[in-house]
């Protein structure tokens, strides 16, 4: 694929703040003059080779003060990440040094780099398929060990290749086709009926088996979105605090403490768990208490995991046991709902199997948790437990079932949507050619699919999907 160079863009491709060293990417058609003009070494960079490391200073090309000590690392066209002639400074770090050398190359003529434009001209210069391209982002924005080896898995052009593969087979199809309507009128036929049905029927298969690792990719991306729900001091937030081992949400004794959802990054067993302390369930007058309770309920909704707290201390009232069936139904379609009893510590041993509480407190009898089956009996407070909610929250987000980091998986909804789209084609063809339908017809089902998969990789592709693909991107990649 021919490289085209456009003018050069730079950005500081490091985080913004105190650090050892900065680095500030240059790439485009100009680069190699833009990083001569400001960057003044024992060789020139117009005649250092490609992949070499130099050692000089930044000097303002209009004043010719010398501003940072630095190295500059030169990148011919086109070996490099664009495809372009790049150069990537590293001077020493923190805000204001950073900073005054960006400037300086700006000065020197490039121009402020979009977010994520660099790796848009490395798409657009054939070094990288579309896919690719996201899966850099992915990567940036990883959160678990299971997210960053599924972004790798995609950087390393294996989405990329099963499409092409699809594809290949499509355009097969669709050519035998095609070529059979250009000579109709010589009645000679190319596509074998029966070898195309087998053909769109194994494609068919091979899509729907990518879209079945959606709902877990969607998961290992994403978080898990888990919702802790329960009446007031039920333990909420201070399962919360145990989980993620520090105090983040505010603990106490009074009812209606968490006015508001909190969310809370956790990671456990390499994926990312998206903890929602929500306000209290109960009804109540207080606007804002109202408004907690209301967020309550909408993450209940979004939620792909639901921990229902019950305080074991108090007795499990008939209403509350209604308002448990009420919201387990609401969830029961779309995300696993555990009943859990906290505050162990408070009523000492519990059989796990049956919800029952067993032996006495030394001035009373327990509480009874009669009318409802608890998953789980735990105290967040001794730590009772704590590592079998652990293990059971992971089984049931996954519904029982084990991630392979090392497999390919449908990560993105772009992605699964065009995979849906390129199926429902597929089927439409399939029908087509169950009732004979003439070539032209079949042919353009064929072509959707094609045009489907395309989207996936980039071959077919527009300017609004470029921008919002690449918007999400972090300057200087």
């Amino acid at each position: 694929m021919e490289i085209t160079q456009k003018p050069a863009i730079a950005a500081v491709s490091t985080p913004v703040g105190e650090g050892a060293l900065a680095v500030i990417r240059i790439s485009g058609e100009n680069a190699v003059t833009v990083a001569e003009a400001c960057f003044k070494g024992t060789v020139r960079i117009s005649e250092a080779h490609t992949h070499t490391l130099h050692y000089g200073h930044i000097v303002d090309p209009v004043s010719g003060a010398m501003i940072d000590e630095a190295m500059a690392a030169v990148f011919r066209a086109p070996r490099s990440f664009t495809g372009e002639d790049s150069i990537e400074i590293t001077c020493h770090g923190g805000v204001l040094v950073t900073q005054q050398v960006f400037e300086t190359v700006l000065r020197a003529g490039a121009r402020a780099a979009e977010p994520g434009e660099f790796t848009q001209r490395a798409f657009l210069n054939g070094k990288m398929d579309l896919s690719q391209a996201e899966a850099v982002a992915d990567l940036i924005h990883a959160q678990s060990e299971s997210a960053v080896q599924a972004a790798r898995i995609q950087l390393q052009g294996k989405l990329g290749d099963a499409v092409a593969a699809f594809r290949q087979q499509l355009i097969d199809a669709t050519a035998m086709i095609e070529l059979e309507l250009d000579f109709s009128e010589e009645d000679v036929e190319f596509a074998n009926k029966m070898q195309l049905v087998a053909l769109l029927k194994a494609l068919q298969a091979q899509i729907t088996l990518l879209l079945k690792t959606y709902e877990s990719g969607r998961l290992v991306k994403d978080g898990i979105r888990t919702a802790i729900i329960g009446r007031p001091n039920a333990g909420k937030s201070t399962l919360l605090n145990a989980l993620v081992g520090h105090e983040r949400a505010i603990v106490t004794e009074l009812a209606g403490t968490t006015r508001d959802t909190i969310e809370v990054d956790w990671s456990h067993g390499g994926l990312l768990f998206r903890l929602i302390d929500t306000a209290g369930l109960r009804e109540t007058e207080d606007i804002v208490e109202a408004e907690g309770v209301r967020r309550s309920q909408q993450a209940l909704e979004s939620a792909d995991l639901i921990l229902y707290l019950k305080d074991a201390s108090q007795p499990l009232s008939e209403e509350e046991i209604q308002s448990i069936r009420i919201l387990q139904e609401a969830a029961s379609s779309k995300a696993p709902f555990l009943r859990v009893l906290t505050q162990m510590d408070k009523v000492g041993d519990a059989k796990s199997d049956t919800g029952k509480i067993n032996k006495q407190q030394p001035s009373s009898e327990k509480p009874s948790q009669k009318g409802t089956e608890w998953h789980l009996h735990i105290s967040a407070l001794t730590g009772q437990s704590l590592d079998e909610l652990k293990e059971r929250m992971l089984t049931e987000a996954l519904t029982g079932g084990k991630i392979d980091a090392e497999s390919l998986m449908v990560t993105s909804s772009r992605h699964r949507d065009a995979l849906q789209k390129t199926g429902q084609f597929i089927a439409n063809a399939l029908k087509g050619l169950e009732v004979n339908l003439p070539g032209d017809l079949l042919a353009i089902d064929l072509r959707g699919a094609l045009h489907q998969l395309g989207l996936i990789t980039g071959a077919i592709t527009t300017e609004d999907v470029l921008d919002s693909i690449f918007s999400r991107f972090c300057i200087g990649k």
